[in-house]
């Protein structure tokens, strides 16, 4: 009888390594069978790979201003036309898929970590630290995402550092809720309660038992909520709220190609592609994920 308690006592979950690299396992060997998943993920890779790349892939230097060529269309010279200052559209894109890559990932380690650890937190504790927490998170919730953004970011001052704290103040509720709900389920489980009978603390309980098994969820969430994400920041953009130029900003580049639609159309259209098309891939990137991670959202 001892031995079959402490062989209870001694229960412990997958570890962290090992459920990152199952995952990872499965992810690829599954995306074969999600073919819209998998162009989605490689446009993300094409876009890391021309953020890394800019100085080299740009035929131009995107602030060179060549007033000769203001507002030529689309050519062999300029694949995708100029803007009204003269500079390649084409090159500016590139260079602007920077400033998109280095906001979705310091958005994704800011919001993260902070909705895990909240809602994690308030689904171990549970009781007054629940109520607490779940009440700024719905007071948080409660605003229009973009509506709270713009406040924080006209308070804070125009920039693209605080153009991403403003979208982190305000992205972080959503994963909060999930990480909550997942961590409901894991504190029931056996070997949760098995570390608490061998005396283990509820910090590690938290951090060592709980934590990871939410992170999965965590992932597949933040992948889905990046196109908002990215139409949010590019709304900043428009609104002169982001990256100040001459910056290539998407959003600052559709503002300042808005009053030529009519007559030199690729001005904003170019942009408004660009940002289209990222958004659409983590869309249907974090699609593939959920089927993937979580059998109950599998496809029949």
């Amino acid at each position: 009888m001892s031995d079959a308690i402490q062989t209870d006592l001694t229960v412990r979950p997958p570890s962290l390594l090992a459920r990152i690299s199952g995952s990872t396992m499965r992810i690829v060997s599954r995306l074969g069978q999600e073919p819209l998943g998998m162009a989605g993920f490689i446009i993300l890779a094409v876009l890391c790979v021309v953020a890394i790349l800019a100085p080299w892939l740009a035929p131009y230097d995107p602030n060179i201003q060549v007033l000769s060529d203001a507002l030529q269309p689309p050519s062999a010279a300029h694949w995708a036309g100029t803007d009204e200052f003269g500079r390649d559209i084409l090159s500016r894109l590139i260079y602007g898929t920077r400033i998109t890559v280095q906001t979705v990932l310091s958005i994704s380690l800011i919001v993260g970590p902070i909705g895990l650890l909240i809602g994690v937190v308030a689904g171990f504790f549970g009781g007054r630290t629940d109520a607490l927490l779940m009440r700024a998170t719905d007071i948080v919730l409660s605003f229009p995402s973009l509506i709270l953004a713009l406040a924080f970011a006209a308070a804070l001052g125009a920039g693209l550092t605080t153009a991403i704290i403003a979208i982190s103040l305000t992205a972080w509720p959503p994963i909060a809720r999930l990480a909550r709900a997942e961590a409901l389920v894991v504190r029931n489980a056996d070997y949760v309660a098995a570390a608490r009978l061998y005396g283990a603390s509820p910090l590690r309980i938290l951090l060592v038992y709980i934590a990871p098994m939410c992170i999965p969820s965590v992932i597949v969430r933040l992948t889905l909520n990046m196109a908002g994400i990215i139409l949010t920041a590019a709304s900043l953009g428009f609104l002169g709220l982001g990256a100040q130029p001459p910056a290539p900003e998407w959003g600052a580049m559709i503002s300042s190609g808005r009053k030529f639609m009519l007559d030199y159309w690729w001005v904003a259209v170019m942009p408004g592609v660009a940002i289209l098309v990222t958004s659409l891939a983590f869309n249907v990137a974090g699609d593939a994920l959920r089927d993937i991670l979580d059998p109950r959202h599998a496809r029949s």
